[in-house]
């Protein structure tokens, strides 16, 4: 039994962010639950003072000595070397799980009335990661990040929600017949903990097709995990397939830390206006309750809220005559919801949360998976290098004939390519034109080791000829399996 108040920590965010927070801690208020408020402050007008991720240094403090973050939306200025806050949040804190639940329900307008998913989401890789460079004058690059370790924790976080939440089946969506590497091991990884779980249907999807599916078919689906901008896009269409993406609130958990906020955005074109809808927010703070430990609240909340949307008190966003009786405001919904407290629906089932135990943080993180190649057990050898050239002096027999004179005995030029096609040795195709080449050498003969000195002297060589790398990857065996791709056509 909770004898103590919990530390919350709410930042009531920019655009419609304010008014919704609002409602929804009128609606906590009414429920007598034993959490202590502390108010912290993010966003647009920090952004707007020089903090480049929008959050200052006091925010911290704030919430990392609470239990949970519950956020309202946040405006993130473009351009301008900007940062995701939401991103700076999930990886400083470590919050790797994002949990997204779909549902649909009679009163909303919608195709699939009988869609009920959760898509849980990486949270912290990808191109997420954010690092992004320009090249050259023409060529733009973002780097994919995925390490077997996060996919391991995230898919084992999904087979235990499945667990613990009474879901029957986990299906994986990845693009691994094109990114086979990255992809690949999110998939593998997959496989590997599926065998773990026999009580729990597994499937696997390509990202297009399983797109599709979720968009036409969403019913077919139960738990979808993914890597981090999949699930972010297919976030965002199951919660506007379901009627209303006003409707869908988020989870974001690690091991020490948790933030809830609504899917949506700020919206500021409705700002200030008592139009926005509060109950994507009004979901988080549910799923915050559960979390920390305060089922019966949640209990309580979800159920007035399912109460009132039956009886047909909507906002503007999902309003329609033929299912509602009253078209509210802000404020007014959530004084219908404050009116309802302690009400079950009538005609829709009730719902009922565990206790602490059964919350999805409390999921082992332990990978449990043996006989793998994880970090320094593998025999790592270096082979060669990828070396990227800003070059526009012709084509790419061209720059094969002006890199040749200056290789040396230790590494060969094995092919050209621009952006993975290769265009040397053989003929080019006509359409090749561009400022951004790929050269891969190797070690010839039968001793493949490249030495660390053979690739220094190869840089050495290419800049003392004029040529300009912007780039270079070192080429590894990893148990005498590539750790890099081909080229197409190689």
């Amino acid at each position: 039994m909770q004898t103590s108040h919990i530390p919350l920590a709410v930042a009531y965010g920019d655009g419609i962010g304010p008014e919704i927070m609002e409602a929804v801690l009128d609606i906590l208020s009414y429920t007598q639950a034993p959490v202590r408020i502390e108010t912290i402050e993010l966003g647009e007008k920090y952004y707007q003072r020089g903090y480049s991720s929008g959050i200052p240094k006091e925010a911290w403090g704030i919430i990392k000595r609470t239990e949970g973050l519950l956020k309202s939306p946040i405006t993130t200025p473009q351009g301008k070397g900007y940062k995701s806050l939401n991103v700076t949040l999930r990886r400083t804190l470590g919050l790797y799980a994002n949990v997204r639940p779909c549902k649909s329900y009679p009163f909303v307008d919608t195709k699939h009335p009988t869609m009920d998913l959760v898509i849980v989401r990486e949270n912290e890789e990808d191109l997420y990661a954010g690092i992004e460079h320009r090249q050259t004058a023409n060529v733009y690059q973002c780097l994919k990040l995925i390490s077997r370790s996060a996919c391991e924790r995230i898919v084992r976080y999904a087979f235990e929600y499945a667990v613990q939440n009474n879901r029957k089946k986990v299906t994986c969506f990845s693009k691994d017949n094109i990114m086979k590497m990255t992809d690949g091991i999110f998939h593998k990884v997959y496989d590997e903990i599926a065998v773990e779980y026999p009580s729990i249907k597994s499937e696997h999807y390509i990202i297009d097709i399983g797109t599709a599916r979720l968009a036409t078919r969403p019913e077919i689906f139960d738990v979808i995990v993914t890597s981090n901008l999949y699930g972010d896009i297919i976030s965002d269409v199951a919660a506007e397939i379901s009627g209303s993406v006003g409707l869908a609130g988020s989870a974001n958990i690690g091991p020490n830390y948790a933030m809830f906020e609504a899917v949506h955005g700020s919206a500021p074109d409705i700002a200030g206006q008592n139009m926005a809808n509060p109950s994507g927010l009004l979901h988080a703070l549910i799923m915050m309750l559960v979390h920390v430990g305060l089922p019966q609240q949640a209990t309580t909340i979800h159920n007035a809220w399912l109460r009132t949307m039956e009886e047909g008190i909507h906002t503007g966003d999902i309003y329609n005559a033929k299912t509602s009786t009253q078209k509210v405001g802000t404020k007014e919904f959530a004084q219908a919801v404050i009116k309802r407290i302690g009400q079950l629906p009538q005609t829709l089932p009730a719902v009922h949360y565990e206790d602490a135990p059964k919350r999805a943080k409390e999921a082992p993180t332990t990978p449990g998976i043996t006989n793998v190649c994880t970090g320094p057990s593998c025999a790592k050898k270096l082979v060669g290098i990828d070396v990227f050239l800003d070059w526009q002096q012709g084509g790419p027999a061209d720059l094969a004939n002006m890199v040749t004179p200056l290789l040396k005995d230790r590494l060969k030029l094995q092919f050209i390519d621009v952006k993975g096609l290769m265009v040397w040795p053989g003929e080019a195709p006509d359409n090749v034109n561009g400022d951004h080449w790929r050269l891969r050498f190797v070690r010839e003969g039968e001793d493949k080791h490249a030495a660390t000195a053979d690739i220094l002297q190869l840089l050495n060589s290419l800049h003392e000829g004029g040529l300009e790398f912007v780039k270079t990857e070192h080429l590894y065996l990893f148990d005498d399996e590539l750790g890099f791709t081909l080229a197409q056509g190689e």
